[in-house]
């Protein structure tokens, strides 16, 4: 009998996700492009990305259990995301895979996952 793992414990589990959210953040701070989409405080939206990519990876289920489903279009569509934006999170969040060493064969589900929820999160 096969076993599948999870991205999330094939990759190291909840250290390797706050590291891959930290990553992430410190380059939305310096991305003019989409760092006026954040708030100010970005300390809750990273808690917040950190929980749902864990569960969304075969994680703790944290993040539905505090926040509910997580209608991700429904929570940013009074953003505007066009293709710059969506180009710049996607671009950052790729940077932040290959900066915290995410391995073949999850950094190639982690990419694909990124390129198609950016796309989907396009509401201009």
């Amino acid at each position: 009998m096969e076993t599948t793992v999870s991205v999330f414990d094939a990759v190291g589990g909840a250290e390797t996700f706050r590291r891959l959210v930290d990553a992430f953040y410190r380059r939305v701070e310096q991305d003019a492009r989409i760092r006026h989409l954040f708030p100010p405080d970005l300390e809750p939206g990273k808690e917040h990305q950190a929980l749902f990519l864990m569960q969304y990876f075969g994680g703790p289920t944290f993040y539905t259990d505090q926040r509910g489903h997580p209608r991700l279009r429904m929570r940013h569509f009074p953003y505007a995301i066009g293709q710059v934006e969506r180009d710049a999170w996607v671009g950052d969040m790729l940077e932040a895979i290959d900066e915290v060493g995410i391995a073949e064969p999850m950094r190639a589900k982690m990419r694909q996952y990124f390129e198609m929820a950016g796309t989907a999160m396009m509401n201009r």
